[in-house]
């Protein structure tokens, strides 16, 4: 078995003790996004797992949205992530 040579770690332990894995990222042509597949790629950036760069770009995202996933789960958690909640949120 071979490893695809990346930059950057491969696995990063989350502050619960959960390890997360480039394995555990969502597929690059994702195009349904429910709330557990943002977070974890807010996890995997705000943990150094990748770069916000490097999600932008492998997801096609804005700044602007990933910006927006990553401060509702900064101010709300990730239940915040889910589409009916955003509407709760946005209108705070």
């Amino acid at each position: 078995m071979y490893l695809k040579k990346v930059d950057g770690p491969r696995q990063v332990m989350l502050p619960d003790g959960v390890i997360l894995s480039r394995a555990d990222l969502p597929p690059p042509d994702t195009r349904r996004w429910v709330a557990s597949r943002k977070a974890v790629v807010v996890k995997a950036v705000v943990h150094g797992l990748i770069t916000q760069a490097e999600a932008l770009e492998r997801y096609s995202l804005s700044e602007e949205e990933f910006g927006f996933w990553r401060a509702a789960v900064e101010n709300h958690g990730e239940k915040a992530l889910r589409v009916t909640t955003l509407q709760k949120y946005r209108q705070l």
